[in-house]
């Protein structure tokens, strides 16, 4: 069976205020274009459809379009699993419309396992994969809290209830693929931070600590997994350098800090009794995100070469001269008016301590994580920085619960 594995779509997401409808609208299409050319026979959505709990009109309209599409092509089934961006009641809602173009939602860990476990057929009719579709588990998934337990402990109960969970979910797999009498392959799905990964500075992936309290080894995954697609984290790779073991990153640039990477989709062909093949597509790009670095008269050239271009792309400025003023600032966002480069954001990079400092009269809201919300608020507190640790980590484990739906606001 050829299976596309993707994740990590963001629908809706905004960098530094500007909405990128666009570029998932053009990722959406070419991925159609992709299933079609490919032969497609299953789709694997491993989590973060949306950008938040709450997607926009236009964000569900995108979701729902390409659904439409993909169940009338020629893929046979399609399976969603829920992130930890995704509200797992939304994507679950038209769960038992969706199942009868043959797409299967899984938002949360269900009351029987025996439904994360989905056996696909070829267009014969012939058991042809098995599928564990596990979604992001969250704590009350998967751990019982105890009264006093210390983040420690919490850790790594947390681990042993994903351990636990992926042994459980294996289980029902290869009590499928026995009771059928053939060597069936596994494929399983995941959102989750694996040990190992990758990441890199503004690939928008917020706060990994948040979220993620914890990292698990590929250890907890059982060796009966022909193929685990993950999702979470936004740089293709692989996991403990396995090639069976992969995430396939997110399809479009999601921060700064990606610049001049490509990003990728993967064809998986997974056989029975044969090595699973995988091949990354490259996702063609529709605007580009480029920092530039530099003194003034250095991005004033670079800027004007991209501007004659013309290939859109969103810029940030990172610009060496602690000394510049506003009117520097406003010369850079001038010399690109009325072409496809905007210029978003204008940092000063002291080359002495290598500190970035905003160059904008005020700041967006948006544009901070809560963790640098957080150390402002106590940086304005005065709170000495002995006590920091602590309250760091009592604030994250906090937001955690918030995040995933342990403690709900009002």
């Amino acid at each position: 069976m050829r299976v596309l594995h993707t994740s990590d779509w963001h629908l809706g997401a905004t960098l530094a205020g500007r909405k990128r409808y666009d570029e998932g609208e053009a990722f959406l299409d070419w991925l159609s274009g992709i299933i079609t050319r490919e032969s497609v026979e299953t789709l694997v959505i491993a989590g973060d459809i949306f950008d938040s709990g709450t997607p926009s009109n236009r964000a569900l309209e995108l979701y729902y379009r390409f659904l439409g599409r993909a169940g009338r092509s020629g893929c046979r089934h399609i399976l969603v699993t829920a992130g930890n961006h995704d509200s797992p009641s939304l994507l679950a809602a038209p769960r038992e419309l969706l199942s009868a173009l043959d797409i299967h939602v899984v938002g949360s860990v269900p009351t029987t396992l025996a439904e994360e476990v989905f056996v696909l057929t070829s267009e014969g009719g012939e058991p042809s994969l098995i599928v564990c579709a596990v979604p992001f588990l969250r704590d009350h998934d998967i751990r019982i809290a105890e009264a006093g337990e210390s983040i420690e402990e919490k850790r790594s109960r947390l681990v042993t209830g994903v351990v636990e969970h992926y042994r459980e979910v294996s289980s029902i797999a290869m009590t499928h693929r026995e009771r059928m009498g053939r060597d069936i392959p596994i494929l399983a799905t995941g959102h989750l931070f694996a040990v190992g990964g990758s990441v890199i500075a503004e690939d928008g992936v917020r706060d990994l600590t948040i979220g993620s309290l914890i990292q698990i080894g590929t250890d907890a995954f059982p060796p009966c997994i022909d193929y685990l697609a993950l999702g979470h984290l936004h740089q293709p790779q692989r996991v403990g350098g396995l090639m069976t073991r992969r995430y396939s990153g997110s399809p479009f640039m999601m921060g700064f800090g990606e610049s001049g990477r490509d990003k990728e989709v993967l064809l998986v062909d997974i056989s029975p009794g044969q090595p699973v093949h995988v091949v990354p597509v490259v996702v063609p790009k529709i605007r580009t995100l480029v920092q530039v670095h530099g003194d003034a008269d250095r991005i004033r050239a670079v800027l004007g070469e991209m501007r004659f271009s013309g290939r859109p792309a969103w810029v940030e400025i990172l610009l060496e001269d602690s000394g510049a003023g506003p009117s520097v600032r406003d010369e850079l966002y001038r010399l690109v008016e009325g072409s496809v480069v905007e210029v978003l954001k204008v940092k000063v990079l002291d080359p002495r301590t290598g500190s970035l400092t905003p160059m904008e009269d005020h700041e967006s809201l948006e544009e901070l994580s809560p963790v640098e919300v957080f150390t402002r608020c106590m940086d304005a507190g005065g709170e000495p920085e002995e006590h920091r640790a602590d309250l760091m980590a009592a604030y994250q484990e906090i937001l955690t619960d918030i995040l995933e739906g342990d403690i709900h606001a009002g």
